[in-house]
C-alpha cells in the first residue's frame, strides 16, 4: 500500500496456531445460535482440537458434524463434562440458559466460552461472577463484532499505536436483518429468554466502547427501546439505543435495530465511529455501499492524511490464539474476566433502565 493507503499503519503479523494437535482440546454443545460455527472455527484456527459435540436435538448435532467431520457426537452433556481431556466447552445456548450452562461447565472443571449475550439478568451475572471466583474457571464471551471482524481488530491496533490520539467518543451502529419472522425460533420473541435488544445484540457495542476507550467502567446516561414494526411480536425490541459516560472520560453511543432492508447485500451495515484528539476512524465492517470494495473497510483520518485501509486478510483474529494460551497458562491476555462481565453488566443496566418508545399512531 502507498502512504495514502495507510502504509504507515501496517497491521501486526497475521496470527498463527499457537498450539499443536491435541494440546488444547475443546467441545461444542447447545447449538441454538449459528454463532457456534464461528466460535468453533476460531478455536480451530488457533490450533484447537475439536473432540465432542452435543445438542439435545440430535439433528442439530448431526448438521454440526457435517461441517466439522472430525468431531464425535456425544449422547449426553455429562459425557462431555466428564471427559478429562476437555479444556473448554464452547456453547451457543438460548440466551437465558447460557449462565446456568456455564456454571455447570465451570463446576465440572472446564473453562466456558459462550456466545454473546453471555447471560440475561443481573442475578445471573452475580451467580456467574461467584462461580468464576469459586471454581477458578473462565467464563469467556464471543463478542464477535470486535474479536471476529478484522476491521475492528485493526482499529484496536491503530488506537493502541496512538494513530488518533486519545479516544474521546465511540459510536456504534448495529443494524440486523430479521428476515422471515417464521424462520426464527420461539425464544427469539420472548424477552425473558433473549434478554431484550440492548442486552442481546447491544452487548457487542458496550464491549467495543470499553475496549476502544480503554475504560473499565461506565455509567448509563440514557437508554431507550421500542417495537416500531413488529406488532405481532409485542415482546420483541426491534430498536434500542443508549448513551454512556465511560471511566476514561470518553462518551459512547450505541444504536441497534432489526430494520436492515431486503435490498442490502448483507445482513447489516454495521459501523463504528471512533473520535480521537488527533483524528478519527470509521469502520464499515460488513459492507461499503458507496463503492465496490468489500467488507472490513477502515477509514483513518489524522494529521498525516486520509487513508482507506482494507483490513480483510491483514490482521486475522488474534483473540482465539490468545484465549487458548490463557486457558493453558491461566492468564488473561485475550480479555479479562471483569471486562467480559462489565460489558454485559452495562448492557443489562441499559436494558433495565430503558425508556419504552411507542410508534406514532395514524
Amino acid at each position: 500500500m502507498s502512504a495514502s493507503d495507510g502504509a504507515n499503519y501496517a497491521p501486526a503479523a497475521m496470527p498463527k496456531p499457537v498450539v499443536g494437535p491435541g494440546e488444547f482440546v475443546f467441545a461444542a454443545m447447545h447449538l441454538d445460535h449459528g454463532h457456534i460455527v464461528g466460535m468453533t472455527e476460531g478455536l480451530i484456527g488457533g490450533g484447537g482440537t475439536l473432540k465432542w459435540v452435543y445438542d439435545p436435538q440430535p439433528e442439530r448435532a448431526a448438521a454440526f458434524a457435517e461441517k466439522f467431520p472430525q468431531v464425535t457426537v456425544a449422547t449426553s452433556e455429562e459425557q462431555v463434562l466428564e471427559d478429562p481431556e476437555i479444556h473448554m466447552v464452547a456453547a451457543a445456548a438460548v440466551p437465558a440458559d447460557r449462565a446456568p450452562l456455564g456454571i455447570r461447565v465451570m463446576e465440572a472443571g472446564k473453562d466456558y466460552f459462550t456466545d454473546k449475550t453471555p447471560l440475561t439478568t443481573l442475578e445471573q451475572l452475580a451467580a456467574a461472577r461467584e462461580a468464576t471466583a469459586r471454581t477458578g474457571q473462565k467464563y469467556a464471551v464471543y463478542y464477535s463484532e470486535r474479536i471476529h471482524v478484522e476491521a475492528a481488530v485493526l482499529a484496536g491496533q491503530l488506537i493502541d499505536r496512538g494513530a488518533i490520539g486519545r479516544v474521546i467518543q465511540v459510536m456504534g451502529m448495529g443494524p440486523h436483518r430479521l428476515g422471515d419472522p417464521a424462520s426464527r425460533p420461539d425464544w427469539f420473541y420472548e424477552r425473558a429468554r433473549y434478554g431484550g435488544i440492548l442486552t442481546d445484540i447491544g452487548s457487542h457495542n458496550f464491549e467495543q466502547m470499553l475496549t476502544f476507550t480503554g475504560s473499565d467502567d461506565a455509567e448509563i446516561l440514557s437508554s431507550s427501546i421500542g417495537n416500531f414494526g413488529h406488532p405481532d411480536h409485542p415482546e420483541l425490541d426491534d430498536f434500542g439505543d443508549a448513551h454512556i459516560a465511560l471511566s476514561s472520560g470518553a462518551s459512547g453511543y450505541v444504536r441497534v435495530d432489526w430494520f436492515t432492508p431486503d435490498g442490502l447485500r448483507t445482513w447489516g451495515d454495521g459501523r463504528s465511529f471512533i473520535l480521537g484528539t488527533e483524528g478519527y476512524i470509521e469502520l464499515r465492517k460488513y459492507v461499503d455501499i458507496t463503492t465496490d470494495h468489500g467488507p472490513n473497510q477502515v477509514f483513518l483520518v489524522n494529521g498525516e492524511g486520509e487513508h482507506r485501509i482494507e483490513a480483510a486478510g491483514q490482521v486475522g483474529y488474534p483473540f482465539f490464539g490468545e484465549l487458548i494460551l490463557d486457558v493453558l497458562n491461566r492468564t488473561e491476555n485475550a480479555m479479562t474476566q471483569e471486562h467480559a462481565f462489565k460489558a454485559v453488566e452495562l448492557a443489562l443496566k441499559a436494558q433495565e433502565q430503558a425508556r419504552v418508545l411507542t410508534a406514532p399512531q395514524g
